[in-house]
């Protein structure tokens, strides 16, 4: 059984995800090792806009700044003590200036879909 653990962002090595115009990078925090059932951890975007289809149920929530979500033909503005929910299979794009955390699941989405 696993222990309980604090995981601290500005511990964590971010990987450039998108960008220019601006960037945006993620953060792993629990690896599909820790917990195939659900993946966790931080990003930070700087006005990067990144087009995607999620392979995964995803809830983000933001810590600091404004996250924009465009998906449907609908643009969510989520601000510091918000969350949103995004299903499996939608078609999007993240945009926006904020440093959120999110959770998917399965944690193992990637293995699950052949892309590990």
């Amino acid at each position: 059984m696993s222990e309980v653990r604090v995981i601290d962002s500005k511990e964590l090595d971010f990987s450039f995800r998108g960008g220019p115009p601006g960037a945006a990078y993620v953060a792993r925090a629990l690896s599909p090792e820790v917990s195939p059932s659900i993946g966790v951890g931080f990003a930070r975007w700087e006005g990067a806009e990144v087009a995607w289809t999620v392979l995964y149920d995803e809830v983000v929530f933001v810590i600091e700044g404004c996250f924009e979500l465009t998906a449907n033909g609908k643009k969510h503005e989520v601000r510091p003590g918000q969350m949103l929910w995004i299903p499996e299979g939608t078609e999007l794009v993240y945009g926006g200036h904020a440093l959120f955390g999110y959770v998917v699941h399965p944690g193992n989405w990637k293995e699950l879909h052949g892309l590990a």
